[in-house]
């Protein structure tokens, strides 16, 4: 399952038709691409990884870290290896508790990264679960990991800033602010906040 590029401009358009603003932005930038990453252990291990760093740096990480382990750093194998040896890979002592939380659960099979609920809320709750990964990060796994088209990152910087501007507001927007406006958006608001980044990129400082 993922949100493509024919559910983002299918989504879009449907939020057009009731609001006339996102309307005349989706015709002076265009559609936003989707952006869709395989689901499961590997891709939540790398949103771990990037935390606080900037791509190049998690990359590198990522790198050692695959050197160290074998290919998609595997939670067995992880596991099995030293902190001393996982520190030697860029990682900190607090994101070697996270990755150690992410790969025990996935071993242990508690947490099965194929068979969320199907609900969102409860999706997100048994994601939380694990160390290092809070809503906002888990609400983007599910937006771009099982391309649910309903998921409103309202925590997420760019899209405050995005929607405040919609709706006209001279101060960025608190996260409960952000979610409230999005209601009318419904069952849209993942597309919608593709486009909060799309145009946020778009925009020349």
């Amino acid at each position: 399952m993922s949100l493509s590029q024919d559910d983002i401009r299918t989504s879009l358009d449907a939020v057009a038709d009731r609001d006339p603003i996102l309307a005349q932005i989706i015709a002076d930038i265009g559609y936003p691409a989707a952006r869709i990453r395989p689901a499961g252990y590997e891709t939540l291990l790398r949103t771990i990884l990037g935390q606080q760093v900037s791509v190049h740096a998690a990359a590198a990480v990522w790198h050692r870290l695959e050197n160290l382990v074998g290919p998609g750093a595997g939670p067995g194998a992880l596991l099995a290896q030293s902190v001393e040896d996982l520190r030697g890979c860029g990682l900190s002592r607090q994101k070697i508790g996270y990755v150690q939380s992410l790969a025990m659960l996935v071993e242990s099979g508690e947490v099965d990264l194929h068979a969320l609920p199907s609900d969102d809320e409860a999706a997100i709750a048994e994601l939380v679960r694990i160390k290092g990964i809070g809503r906002w990060s888990a609400e983007i796994y599910l937006l771009f990991a099982e391309g649910r088209t309903d998921i409103w990152p309202a925590g997420d910087l760019a899209v405050q800033i995005q929607s405040g501007r919609w709706a006209g507001m001279s101060e960025r927007p608190s996260e409960a602010e952000t979610r409230a406006m999005a209601e009318n958006w419904r069952p849209h608001r993942g597309a919608v906040a593709l486009l909060a980044w799309h145009q946020y990129n778009s925009v020349v400082i």
